[in-house]
């Protein structure tokens, strides 16, 4: 009888039992096995909360193995994840092993062991502090914030579908992210730029130059906005230019620089977003990886430790590995006399008990340069240098501050009278002393709070010194609208917050992006239409569930309860009987209060002010009564008339166009001028799929059977609508445009622009043009390169390990796919086109292959079973008809040349086989005969008539 061992996943599994060996079988439960049905009821409110578990699609796949290896097996240990996630795959495990085996489960040694690090030892240790039972606190934490989840979302998303039509769905923390990102939005679309000046002095002392700011003038010290306008800065400048100056103090300072802590999960995602460029989701999917194990010289190594943590804890054992990796590369003064601890600000980590760190510090990244993809290896590399980097000695920086104080009027000897100085500037300087943990790492939010250790160095001055004025520059600047979010800087403001946890970020920002409410922009979040209108609706309706402190303060409560402080049951209970009066009011809104909500929120980005400042324009165009307002309509929201059903004039939101691309203040259709070649009017014109120009106008019917319809072109991306001209319209109207001769086909290659964007036409195939290439200026050789690779709009992940033929992640008119040798395969929208892999883009393609083989495979059985299925149909019928002895007279009496051939079978007892046989050939010699019955009829009947 064996050990029956239970983890996630396979590459966990394959690690761990590689550590155990023989007399252990290690299974993956490929992590839930169970969760709640995506259906209303799956939670009775009302029997206390009892919840419907289900088991999932995987588990119908990995269960069985599991169940069979339970029956034989004399003890079971639950090797999930040590946080509460993986507690809850545990308990879900243990709740369907008692369900299936029955009585046999009591008799079984069921216990739960847990390790952070994937090594013999670790696992060892944890097999011998087994516990008996699993954490029930964690599990009743896990089921407390499934179920707030389930509440909310299967609450509020069908009256959000009901009242807000086109909207998608509503969650308990994403909502609360996505209101986040809306809020910011909002602050830099109404924020305002203001004027300010900064002034700086170019010096020269006896023993250099030197540059120093202004920071007191008048005896006042200046604020950062006090110089306001230009004339205010010339007006110093020329004050500046009289007074005499000299070195009031010089102050030297060293101060200390301490290496940032080992990285958590949030961290993590966050330098990893910074320096890497990778996703939340792409970081987790590739940390997953290092902590399960990969193949290193043969045999599956986990690499790093387990990668969903909130401490800042390294092992002993670790410590001392990191201290003597830092002897061995550096010099004594690297290594700190005692090793460094850090402690967290956060009061709810408690998740599990190490930071994220390699496993063996001697590991270096190169040494796993022939085993790691180029992903794998820089995400190692990142956590191996901010792990040891941590333990390293602080970099000391050397300061200097030199005050200069000046004066309008000279005292004694040439000097400022004390007492007279009503001018003060300002010079600092900072150099590296001693490097430290620096020479190793650089974090990038600490390098934006010490920009100034790489400034110039300053002369050598003497206090009392004179200085004389050479220059006086004088620079305007504008304040700056906050930045927008990246998924970086949302992390960082989730965990600011307190919410959400380290293990929820990923998915967080994974389902706003799936759900189409926030776009990624150059590492920008932007909210969409349905983002803003949805957040809208929430902020008016459900404002206590997307408040921050309130949705911080659930967290709180979850982790009251995982520590054993809380009863889960009355927690819910709690929050439901508030939550349902709130549901109540929600359901009671009218259309128009709806409406009213959304004009209150959104009013002003749907309707911007004009360039000179003054209210758009929202008086209906088709019926002048009425005004332009946001409607909510069953394919999304759209621009009406408030007179509507009278009038029926509608536009598209077209999510912020007006602004995004740069049209607004344009009237459309704006005239650009008359065709030379044509004489027709060219106008740029504004529709549901943005703006193209048009050459002509739109006839009627019957004209447009005499003239050609108007033509049209979509505007490139690239082309400002406010400074196109009549020339480069005539050229975009002129496309398709001849580029030259293929060299190898010798066939014409042209250029044009279709509905799915730029193209080239190569002996009847389409290639699409990228954003690199421009659709009026490529030239033949370009164009060749294009057509061999497939579109220049691919993205080439890399070589398919088994033909070395390119793989490359395309967008085309149905969304993005991943094409290799003549295979295409449609990216999964939890992919995100620009972070796929090498490795992801195989399993997708791998997945396709296997399907397209399996339908072949179908059809081919299938084609034969229908032949059969026909002919006995065929024997049938004919046999019903043999057996028939009468007919009825209303079917005989429908036609001449029918009624002929029913009356032979009516007459017929008996059909043997061989008349069966010949009934094919007996139809056609009869049909043949009526027919010509029928022509000598018809002559017949014609002579009559003569």
């Amino acid at each position: 009888m064996s050990t029956l061992v239970i983890v996630e996943s396979p590459a966990k599994a394959k690690t761990v039992g590689k550590y155990l060996g023989a007399g252990y079988d290690v299974l993956a439960s490929f992590g839930h096995v169970r969760d709640l049905p995506s259906k209303k009821g799956s939670i009775d409110v009302d029997k206390n909360f009892e919840m419907l578990w289900q088991e999932t699609e995987n588990a119908r796949k990995s269960l069985p193995p599991i169940l069979r290896a339970a029956k034989k097996a004399q003890k079971i240990y639950l090797a999930t994840d040590p946080d509460r996630e993986g507690e809850a795959i545990s308990w879900h495990v243990r709740e369907i092993l008692k369900q299936h085996l029955g009585k046999k489960f009591d008799e079984l040694d069921v216990a739960r062991i847990t390790f952070h690090e994937i090594t013999k030892k670790a696992i060892t240790d944890a097999l011998e502090k087994k516990r008996g039972k699993l954490n029930e606190n964690l599990v009743d934490a896990y089921r407390t914030r499934r179920a707030l989840d389930y509440l909310v979302g299967f609450s509020v998303s069908p009256l959000l579908w009901r009242k807000l039509p086109g909207a998608r769905s509503a969650g308990r923390v994403q909502s609360v992210a996505l209101r986040m990102i809306c809020e910011r939005q909002a602050e830099i679309e109404k924020f305002q730029a203001k004027e300010f000046w900064s002034i700086e002095v170019q010096a020269k002392s006896e023993n250099g130059f030197l540059k120093a700011a202004l920071v007191k003038f008048d005896g006042k010290k200046l604020g950062k906005m006090e110089i306001d306008s230009k004339q205010r800065a010339e007006e110093i400048k020329a004050s500046l230019l009289k007074a005499s100056y000299l070195v009031k103090s010089i102050k030297p300072s060293q101060a200390q620089r301490h290496p940032a802590p080992p990285f958590i999960t949030s961290t993590l995602q966050q330098e990893a977003s910074n320096k890497l460029g990778f996703s939340p989701a792409r970081t987790m999917r590739i940390a997953q990886k290092l902590y399960e194990g990969l193949s290193v010289r043969g045999s599956p190594t986990a690499l790093i430790t387990y990668m969903r943590t909130d401490s800042f804890t390294i092992a002993a054992q670790a410590l001392e590995q990191a201290r003597a990796q830092i002897g061995k590369m550096f010099e004594k003064s690297y290594l700190p006399d005692k090793p460094r601890f850090y402690k967290n600000k956060s009061r709810s980590a408690q998740e599990a008990h190490e930071a994220i760190r390699p496993i063996n510090f001697a590991t270096t990244p190169e040494s796993l340069t022939p085993f790691l993809d180029s992903d794998q290896q820089r995400l190692y590399q990142l956590i191996w240098r901010r792990a040891l980097a941590s333990q390293m000695t602080s970099a000391v920086i050397d300061k200097l501050a030199i005050e200069i104080e000046g004066a309008n009027g000279e005292g004694a000897n040439g000097g400022i009278a004390s007492g007279d100085s009503n001018i003060g500037l300002r010079a600092l300087s900072s150099r590296i002393l001693f490097d430290g943990f620096l020479k190793l790492y650089r974090d990038t939010s600490a390098d934006e709070q010490h920009e100034d250790e790489a400034g110039s160095l300053l002369p050598s001055l003497q206090e009392g010194e004179k200085i004389e004025v050479k220059e006086i520059d004088a620079t305007r600047h504008e304040t700056q609208p906050p930045p927008h979010f990246s998924e970086a800087r949302l992390i960082r403001e989730l965990e600011q917050a307190g919410i959400g946890r380290p293990s929820t970020y990923a998915a967080i920002i994974n389902v706003l992006k799936v759900r189409g409410y926030v776009l990624l922009e150059k590492r920008k979040m932007i909210p969409q239409d349905a983002g803003r209108m949805a957040t809208s609706f929430l902020c008016h309706n459900f404002k206590k569930y997307v408040d921050y402190d309130f949705t911080a303060s659930l967290e709180e409560q979850l982790d009251k309860i995982a520590c054993g402080d809380g009863e889960w049951q009355l927690a819910l209970q709690n929050f439901w009987d508030e939550f349902k009066t709130t549901l109540e009011q929600g359901a009671a809104l009218s259309p128009e209060q709806v409406r009213a909500q959304l004009e209150e929120d959104l009013a002003y980005y749907y309707f911007p002010k004009l360039e000179d400042g003054s209210p758009s324009v929202r008086s209906c165009p088709t019926c002048e009564q009425g005004h332009l307002e946001i409607h909510p309509g069953r394919h999304g929201a759209f621009i009406g008339c408030s007179s509507y059903p009278d009038c029926r004039y509608t536009r598209g939101l077209a999510d912020g166009l007006a602004q995004e691309e740069g049209i607004s203040g344009i009237t459309f259709p704006h005239t650009l001028g008359i065709c030379p070649e044509t004489d027709l009017q060219i106008n740029l014109r504004r529709g549901p799929y943005g703006v193209y120009i048009q050459r002509g106008e739109v006839l009627d019917k019957k004209e447009q059977k005499k003239k050609p319809k108007p033509k049209r072109v979509a505007l490139p991306k690239h082309f400002d609508p406010k400074t196109i001209t009549l020339q480069s319209a005539c050229q975009l109207l002129a496309l398709p445009r001849e580029i030259g001769e293929h060299p190898q086909t010798g066939k014409e290659v042209k250029a044009g622009i279709g509905r799915f964007g730029p193209f080239l036409l190569h002996d009847g195939a389409y290639t699409g043009l990228g954003e690199q290439d421009d659709v009026m200026s490529i030239g033949i050789n370009r164009a060749v390169v294009v057509i061999a690779e497939g579109g220049s709009d691919g993205r080439v992940l890399g070589s398919h390990p088994q033909d070395a033929k390119p793989v490359v992640v395309k967008n085309g008119r149905f969304g993005f796919y991943i094409k290799h040798d003549g295979i295409n395969a449609s990216l999964p929208r939890v992919l995100d086109p620009e972070e796929i892999s090498l490795e992801e883009a195989l399993e997708v393609l791998a997945k396709k292959i296997a399907k397209v083989a399996k339908v072949k495979a179908t059809a081919g059985v299938k084609k034969p079973l229908a032949r059969k299925t026909k002919k006995m149909a065929a024997k049938n019928v004919v046999k019903k008809a043999a057996t028939k002895k009468k007919v009825a007279k209303k079917a005989v009496a429908k036609k001449a040349v029918a009624k002929s051939v029913v009356k032979k079978v009516a007459t017929k007892k008996v059909i043997t086989k061989k008349a069966v046989a010949k009934k094919a050939a007996t139809k056609k010699v009869v049909t043949k005969k009526a027919v010509v019955k029928k022509a000598a009829t018809k002559k017949a009947v014609a002579r009559k008539s003569k």
